[in-house]
């Protein structure tokens, strides 16, 4: 419930958006209600009605009123219409997760409906408190002392209450004279894949191997054949996890080269090592994770690009090169690169790559660079934090779900 929703736009109802979303993926039977908004999710049901919103007529001829410190008959008869609404539009609810509406004035005959309404049936409410009235100074001038001011500083009884930040957590708790620890924080989230536009074929191996919850992703893209020197980046990715004590993976994009009949035989060289070194589950082949075992993944230059943007670092270890492009395409997206010292790759990465030999430099010394370095990135810490905790889908199983099933 809020004021608005979907397909408005406004950091409210993007939260209601991912929220109702998942949760439907998820199996949950969702409505969303409001005073203004549509269809947005063919698995959400949106009821509209204009008494919920901040702007209709007579809410806003109620709420001006309001705002001198006046409740009148008009008050009073607006709270009985949207209460007659509520009873229908929340028949058969279990939980309500009502935004702003038990803290913010924009509509407070809905606040003081929702209260009595909550008060006389056995649906719970979880109140998401994003903005507090009573702690903003902007508000101060149309709040006053008693009902229905007061609803917006007082803790109702048997309300679960839910915010978005440890700094509204202590300001709400403050608020209502209650403990922190009672309210639960349910922050805002990212989705990914629609942020940074992925390919279709992106997010389906996103899912597919849990990419989002890797400590680590190494870069190789290359065709599977032997001056590629493959072998290597799975001895490393074996030492950077050694090293490390984290779930770094190694997403190797090529199929097969197509030139050799012998790359085959050095693809099922390459699988037994992977056994051996035990990362059947780290180092991914990616023309072999398609929906069909017999139907080779081709990755096309969208999906390429987006391995990029996937990636914490790109782990280069070729022992032969006509130039480097990978190493620009590393630079373009923001990561770091570490790759053979070939003279073609020093062309290409300058002094900002990270060079080792790929004869003779041993595996566990390339990864010592690795770890090092992305240890000492402020950037490749902030990203793993985020793609860890802040994914919606996460969020609402850690955070939400509780709540709903308290």
């Amino acid at each position: 419930m809020h004021y608005a929703s979907p397909p408005g736009i406004g950091g409210v109802e993007v939260t209601i958006a991912h929220q109702a979303r998942i949760l439907a993926d998820i199996g949950y039977a969702v409505r969303v209600v409001s005073g203004v908004g549509g269809d947005f999710d063919p698995q959400v049901k949106s009821i509209i009605n204009p008494l919920l919103s901040s702007s209709h007529p007579e809410v806003l001829a109620v709420q001006a009123e309001l705002a001198k410190g006046q409740v009148t008959d008009a008050y009073h008869a607006l709270v009985g219409q949207i209460n007659d609404v509520l009873r229908t539009m929340l028949d058969g609810v279990d939980v309500c997760i009502a935004h702003n509406v038990p803290t913010l004035h924009k509509n407070l005959p809905l606040t003081t409906a929702l209260a009595d309404y909550v008060a006389s049936t056995s649906t719970r409410l979880v109140a998401y408190c994003h903005d507090l009235a009573w702690t903003n100074p902007q508000y101060q001038a149309e709040l006053h002392e008693g009902e229905p001011w007061d609803k917006l500083r007082q803790a109702w009884p048997d309300v679960r209450y839910a915010t978005i930040s440890t700094m509204r957590q202590q300001e709400l708790a403050e608020l209502l004279g209650v403990s922190p620890a009672s309210i639960s924080i349910v922050t805002g989230g990212v989705d990914p894949a629609q942020f940074l536009r992925w390919t279709p074929t992106a997010g389906y191996l996103v899912k597919k191997l849990g990419l989002m919850d890797a400590d680590g992703i190494l870069l190789l893209p290359a065709r599977l054949t032997r001056r590629k020197n493959i072998e290597l980046g799975l001895r490393v990715l074996a030492a950077v996890r050694e090293q490390s004590g984290a779930d770094f993976r190694l997403l190797v994009t090529g199929p097969p080269g197509p030139h050799n009949p012998s790359n085959h035989a050095y693809l099922s060289q390459l699988l037994q090592l992977r056994e051996e070194l035990g990362l059947d589950a780290a180092a991914h082949f990616l023309y072999r994770e398609g929906t069909d075992p017999q139907t080779p993944l081709e990755l096309d230059d969208d999906t390429i690009a987006d391995c990029y943007q996937l990636a914490d670092a790109l782990c280069f270890p070729s022992t032969q090169e006509g130039f480097g492009i990978p190493v620009l395409e590393a630079g373009l997206s923001g990561i770091p690169v570490f790759c053979s010292d070939l003279p073609p790759l020093r062309q290409s990465g300058g002094d900002e790559a990270i060079y080792f030999d790929p004869l003779r430099d041993s595996p566990e010394q390339i990864a010592a660079q690795i770890v090092a370095t992305l240890n000492a990135s402020s950037t490749y810490r902030l990203r793993v934090r985020v793609r860890q905790q802040y994914r919606w889908e996460t969020i609402i199983q850690k955070s939400l779900i509780p709540l709903i099933e308290e």
